[in-house]
Order: C-alpha cells, then structure tokens, then sequence
C-alpha cells in the first residue's frame, strides 16, 4: 500500500530567495503601470483637437486692422544729441582797488544793466590822492608861467648881445622841463581820478547777479579771487553740443547756405522749450570722441533754459521735399528687411518690402515701395499672413465684422440678430430717425 509522496522540503534560504522574487516582480509590474500612465498623459494635449479646429476657422476668418493711407509731406531733416545750456557771458565782479565796502545796491538774483552800480568803497583816501595830485599841478604851472616870462626877457636881452646867448637858451630847457613836469601831473590827476571811480563798483555787462560773496563792512582788496559776485548773461543764452564727426560734412554743407534753425527739448522730447540758431562751428573734432562741438545762440525770454541745464537739441540741416510718409507702427521687420502690409482694393493684405529713409517715433520716410494713396496697416498685425482677408478701418473707429467672421464660440443667431440690428440703426441714420 502506498501513500502520498512526500512534499518538497522547503529551506529558510529558499523561501526567502522566493519572497525577494515575488516583491521584484510586483515593483516591475507598478512601474510598468506607472510609465504607461505617465506617457498617456505626456502625450495628451488638453486642447489640441479645439487648437486645431480654430486654426483651421481662423484660416477662413477676416481680421479687423487699422489702415492708414501713405501720404506726401514735407518732412524736416534733423540731427539729435545732447547740449548743454551756458551763459552768453559770465563776468565775476571783483574791485579794482583795496579799501572798505560801504553799500551794496543789489539784491541776489536781480537782474542788473551795464553800468548799474552794484556796490561803493569807502572814496575818502582816494579823494585826498586826487587834491593832492591837482595841488601839485598847479605849483608846476606856477612854476612853467615864471620860467615863460625869464625865457622871454633873456632872449630880447640875447637878440642886443646884452647877455650870453647860453643863458637864454638855459632858461629855454627851464621852460620845456616844467611843461613836461605840469604834463606828467596831469597824467596823475586822470589816474587819481580813475582810481577814485573804482570805488564805485558798476556792473559790466547785462544779467542776473547771482550771491552775494562779500557783506558790507569787509575789507575788499583787488586780489581777492572770489569777488563781489558773479553776473551771468542768460538772455540771449548759448547751448553747447556735440555731433558725431561723420555729420560734419552735412551740417557744413547747410550752414554754409545760412543759418541753421536749433531746437531745445525738455528731457522727455515732448515739448519745444526754446528755438535758437547755430553761431559756431568749432574748428577741430576732438580725436578722443570723434565728436565735433557747435554752438547755439537762443533768445531765452521766457528763462526756459538756465546756465548749466541739460537738454536735447535737434539740428535743422534740410527738409525732404514731398516724401512718401507713413506712421511708424506701419513697419515692420523680418528676416528679410523692413516691410509693410498694403491693403488692397479687395480687403486683402499683401506683404511689401521698403526701403526707409529715415524714421522718428511717429512717421517713417518710405523712399521705395509704396506710393500714396495706397492704404498701409498700422495695428493688427498678429494673425496677418500675405493675402489675409481684413476688415480696414480708420484710426479711433471701430471695425465692424464681416458676416461669417464672428468670434469662435458665438452663436450664429447672435451675430445675425446684431448685424440686423445694426442695419436697422444705420436705415434709421440715414433716414433721419
């Protein structure tokens, strides 16, 4: 009678290289699951079917853009930099003698005429200098008179041989010595007066005083450096800037026609704050910048610019005479240059290549590749390709879509109640009612 076979006999080390078998296969088998759902959801784009379908109605759709026809124009050529503004002339006020200052007869910041008295030193010593100088020509005067009167009596006396002919002509050197002597003391009262009339201090040019240096009381001497004050010319006032070197030849060329119109801006370029004309050409370029450096002469009545104030300047150095104009934003550029999107007579874009001659920050000077009256894109630039179906419309008007052309998601019902709406608005309009 036989029985069952026996069962296997199962070790301690197998049972456990089982158990490590079965965790490995069950971590495989996660991670399979694991990368499975990750590259389900890697490569699932929410959307892109909707992407998809929009683009293909975007394709049909017309889009609303702003057009602005080129036109011609005459259009100012100028030269940009950044001047800075000085006085005409700058005169410090110093005294020409030492002595006390007794008055001054300006208020800070005034402003003052040529020949204004702006202070006084005490004249007294000065005075006593010009009484003293007076007196000693009158002594000599005296003196020339007598020596006349002997020189007159020698020389009869000479002419009957009554005396040595040597005495008169001795009394006739007397003569020429005191009329030098009375000449040498005039020349000394005029110096004498001189000096007294510097101790009246007057302004020497017109201008505006700036602050006051010295208070009345001090001792002023004619080597002080820092002086009374310091008077400034601002009206007329100069603008000194600088213009790259390879320039000079076109502002040569026009300044040589007649005075060249400069234009003071304030900082941000939005307003004119003086207009003047160039005076000066300096006559070296500065090696180390490459820049030439011009002067500017402006009335300045208003005291829009001040000695020391930065400003932008721009140069007037000739006009383009009826150029093609079109706003700034109408061009665009690529890889291939700058171009522009023309609207045709069917609403239809077509891309243009140009050629810019010059551009500011509102208008471009287009010199190839567009004539006017044509229509030139100026917004909306985003979904047009070269043949695009648009929807023009002028600046600050809005652009009504075209049937068909509604926005995705909009009911057909809704477009077709609002453009029966319109219609009506505009029978009433045209109408009267």
């Amino acid at each position: 009678m036989h029985g069952n076979p026996p069962s296997p006999v199962i070790t301690p080390v197998e049972k456990k290289q089982r158990g490590r078998f079965r965790r490995l296969v069950t971590w495989l088998v996660v991670l399979l699951i694991l990368g499975g759902f990750g590259y389900y959801f890697y490569s699932y784009k929410p959307g892109q079917t909707t992407r998809i379908s929009r683009r293909s109605l975007n394709a049909g759709q017309v889009t609303p853009v702003v057009a602005v026809p080129a036109t011609r124009a005459d259009v100012p050529v100028y030269l940009d930099a950044v001047g800075t503004a000085q006085a005409l002339n700058t005169v410090t006020v110093r005294s020409q003698v030492d002595g006390k200052l007794i008055s001054v007869n300006f208020d800070e910041g005034q402003d003052v005429k040529k020949n204004d008295i702006l202070a006084e030193i005490d004249p007294i010593t000065f005075k006593a200098a010009l009484d003293q100088a007076v007196a000693k020509k009158a002594q000599d005067e005296a003196l020339l008179a007598n020596a006349k009167i002997d020189l007159d009596r020698y020389e009869r006396l000479a002419a009957s041989n009554a005396i040595n002919r040597q005495q008169a002509d001795t009394q006739r050197a007397l003569v020429a010595q005191y009329t030098a002597q009375v000449q040498a003391d005039q020349a000394a009262i005029e110096n004498a007066k001189a000096t007294l009339d510097y101790t009246t201090i007057r302004a020497p040019i017109d201008g505006r005083t700036g602050i006051r240096q010295v208070d009345v009381g001090n001792i002023i001497h004619a080597s002080d450096t820092t002086g009374l004050v310091v008077i400034t010319q601002i009206k007329p006032i100069s603008v000194l800037f600088n213009l790259p070197q390879q320039d000079l030849d076109r502002v040569n060329t026009a300044f040589a026609k007649g005075p060249l119109e400069v234009d003071a801006l304030r900082s941000d370029n939005n307003k004119v704050i003086g207009q003047g004309r160039l005076t000066v050409i300096d006559n070296r370029v500065d090696s180390s910048t490459g820049t030439v450096r011009l002067k500017s002469e402006f009335p300045n009545p208003d005291l829009q610019l001040w000695p020391g104030q930065f400003l932008n300047v721009r140069l007037l150095v000739g006009t383009l005479k009826q150029a093609v104009v079109v706003p700034t934003g109408a061009v665009q550029r690529g890889p291939n240059g700058t171009y522009v999107f023309i609207v045709k007579d069917d609403n239809t874009v077509a891309m243009q290549s140009v050629t810019v001659g010059m551009q500011d920050e509102t208008r471009a000077v287009i010199t190839k590749g567009v004539e006017p009256p044509q229509r030139v894109v100026t917004t909306g630039f985003a979904r047009l390709t070269d043949g695009s179906k648009v929807v023009p419309s002028a600046p600050g008007e809005t652009a009504a879509p075209a049937a068909g052309s509604g926005r995705a998601g909009e009911a057909p019902g809704q477009r077709k109640s609002q453009g029966s709406g319109q219609g009506s608005n505009q029978s009433k309009r045209q109408n009267g009612g």
